[in-house]
């Protein structure tokens, strides 16, 4: 089944022949993006795109691979407390634990990183749709 929508790749650096995951992904704990909600300007939004929509596919987009990102370190750094047998004084006294979950939940919201990348310009996207019309109206 075909979603209807705009079909468009986004990253954070342009694609290199020696692609890296981790590459695309910029260090969210250096991220300078607000913690909270900011007011902005919707025209904002739409420069580079010319298309509010196709702005918003592409910062969700980007918001997603930041939130896989976040998901997959923090279940890294977890995983080292795990233990088969923990018993009830081992959960309460696991204060590091506690501060790593601290740390996550103060970190900005993936969707605000997004928009603050997006805003900076700090995203390469592509609209494949929009290059094979622009190819079919040159020739």
């Amino acid at each position: 089944m075909h979603r209807a929508g705009i079909a468009t790749h986004c990253r954070l650096t342009p694609p290199t022949q020696n692609e890296d995951r981790n590459l695309l992904l910029m260090d969210y704990k250096k991220s300078k993006a607000p913690t909270n909600t900011v007011t902005h300007n919707l025209m904002d939004f739409c420069e580079g795109t010319d298309n509010i929509y196709e702005s918003v596919a592409i910062m969700s987009k980007r918001a997603n691979q930041i939130s896989v990102k976040m998901k997959e370190d923090l279940s890294r750094k977890l995983k080292e407390f795990a233990s088969a047998n923990d018993n009830l004084e081992e959960t309460f006294e696991n204060r590091e634990q506690i501060e790593i979950s601290r740390y996550y939940e103060k970190l900005p919201k993936p969707t605000l990183i997004a928009a603050d990348e997006f805003l900076h310009k700090d995203i390469y996207f592509r609209n494949p749709t929009k290059e094979k019309e622009n190819l079919s109206s040159e020739l």
